[in-house]
């Protein structure tokens, strides 16, 4: 058994709305060297696989064909045996 942590966020070159926001409200909080926020999100997935290898084979397809939209959002994920 594995448990997959993976992170889902947008490109760079994508405008984080979300991120922009909550930057101006952490420079309203009186945070002025915060440089940059970006706004994602998070996965934890546990499955179960004969390997490490298969575990991660596993969690890439999921996370490429559902969880990240590839034209807008990068995705990585770190991988733990239960």
């Amino acid at each position: 058994m594995y448990k997959a942590t993976i992170q889902i966020v947008l490109r760079p070159s994508i405008l984080d709305v979300q991120g922009k926001a909550v930057l101006h409200a952490v420079h309203d909080l009186g945070y002025p060297a915060v440089g940059q926020i970006r706004i994602g999100k998070v996965a934890e997935v546990t499955l179960s696989a004969g390997s490490p290898e298969e575990a991660e084979k596993q969690v890439r397809e999921i996370s490429q064909k559902l969880l990240a939209n590839p034209v807008m959002e990068d995705f990585s994920f770190t991988l733990e045996k239960l």
